[in-house]
């Protein structure tokens, strides 16, 4: 759903028609622009998956800062948010550090938290935001984790994720499978900040890695989908699990993992782009090292490790 393009509005009337799209009442800002009075850029998207809202958003040059004042006004139910940096190098400060993001970094900004953030020349990026109550992290553990997420071992999982999802939003906004992905996605998302904010020997990471693994090993699976060697064996020793424990994991969940991977399979074979023409499903699995003749379905009890 298009939110704002600039190129529908006068060159007068585009700061202001970007201050109220980027800001309001109950999420102050002070916004400044690179090119105010040169033509400003500036489309925003937004979608709706399940309790996840998602915005792309590119334009030229700005900064969004967000001082210790604006957040003493903050809303009734703040957010997180999570975002990749698609075009450009973007910089941000937030808890007293300076860093700037690539096209290989999460960067993640608590609303109740003073920061910096923004770009310079024509640049893009892809959040998602979410509910505080409901991703449960504290204030004190996003900032901490914020400046230190490339330290935990999740952060590249993650982000596979994340990449996955802005493949296609509008279509994942229809699926009803929208609100168990979103649910996924908050899982992924409070493991790598717990994860980054705390030692692995924690008792609290111990907890969330436990309690996220059925939503780790389906983002790790959907990242390697095509390795013709992806199975039950590997996808234990990535997560330091036994095969046996494995099975046990998304019994519990309600997956059977070979049929599983065949539909996930199977499902991306049908959406490859055709190569001078259209090929069957059948033909576009073979062509990438298809399911079927390596992860044939077996009885559940002969399945386990």
């Amino acid at each position: 759903m298009l939110l704002l393009d600039l190129e529908d509005f006068a060159p007068r009337d585009r700061v202001d028609a970007f201050h109220h799209a980027m800001t309001d009442t109950s999420v102050p800002n002070d916004i400044v622009h690179e090119e105010p009075d040169t033509g400003m850029r500036a489309r925003i998207e937004g979608w709706r998956v399940g309790g996840l809202d998602l915005f792309d958003m590119r334009c030229s040059g700005f900064e969004v800062r967000r001082t210790a004042r604006h957040v003493r006004g903050h809303r009734d139910r703040p957010v997180v948010s999570v975002s990749l940096q698609t075009r450009g190098v973007h910089r941000a400060e937030q808890a007293g550090g300076r860093f700037t993001l690539g096209p290989e970094d999460i960067c993640v900004f608590h609303e109740l938290a003073p920061r910096t953030y923004g770009w310079s020349g024509y640049g893009a990026s892809q959040a998602i935001t979410m509910d505080t109550e409901y991703l449960g992290v504290p204030v004190d553990t996003v900032l901490r984790a914020s400046v230190r997420l490339r330290a935990s071992p999740l952060h590249d999982l993650l982000l596979g994720h994340l990449r996955a999802l802005w493949q296609d939003p509008g279509r994942l906004e229809a699926d009803p499978g929208a609100a168990a992905l979103a649910n996924a996605t908050t899982e992924l998302v409070r493991a790598l900040l717990t994860s980054a904010a705390h030692d692995e020997r924690d008792r609290q990471v111990r907890e969330i890695m436990d309690s996220s693994l059925v939503a780790r090993i389906m983002a790790y699976a959907r990242r390697h989908l095509t390795d013709p060697d992806l199975g039950p064996e590997r996808i234990a020793v990535e997560h330091a699990i036994s095969k046996r424990q494995l099975y046990v994991v998304l019994g519990r969940a309600g997956i059977r993992l070979e049929q599983w991977l065949i539909g996930e399979r199977l499902e991306a074979a049908c959406r490859l782009p055709p190569a001078g023409f259209a090929p069957s499903c059948r033909t576009a699995r073979v062509r990438r090292g298809g399911p079927l003749r390596l992860h044939q379905p077996q009885p559940f009890h002969q399945a386990l490790p």
